[in-house]
């Protein structure tokens, strides 16, 4: 199917199919970071409910050690403003991805219909329906 193209429709199947993984990719890392904010959201809240005196240990590597109260809570609260820039960050990755995907998109569209008698837009020469 995509011999009988013109190597400038081939190169841009191409860049679609480079284009996909790339989203892809952004949106696995924006949904684990979405999932490590919630979960840090959720133990700020728990240590929001705790006594300031609460003997407290934090994860460092394979120990636990103890920590006081204001430094676990200040550490979550940093990790928790970091992962909002980086979702709100991998947000604005994804929509520029999304953007390039559907400009490319309606090149190749008419890219093809120009080239004339190939199945037209919905012929069997399209993008795929990706």
């Amino acid at each position: 199917m995509q011999g009988n193209l013109p190597p400038e429709a081939q190169e841009k199947i191409e860049e679609l199919q480079d284009l996909q993984e790339t989203a892809q990719q952004v949106a696995a890392q924006k949904q684990q970071a979405e999932t490590t904010l919630r979960e840090s959201e959720t133990a700020l809240e728990a240590l929001e409910g705790l006594d300031e005196d609460t003997e407290m240990y934090r994860e460092v590597g394979e120990l636990l050690v103890a920590t006081e109260y204001d430094e676990a809570y200040e550490a979550l609260e940093e990790k928790v403003d970091s992962l909002e820039i980086r979702t709100e960050t991998l947000g604005k990755q994804e929509e520029r991805v999304q953007e390039q995907f559907e400009s490319l998109q309606q090149e190749l569209q008419q890219m093809l219909q120009q080239g004339g008698g190939m199945g037209g837009p919905q012929g069997p020469q399209g993008p795929g329906g990706a």
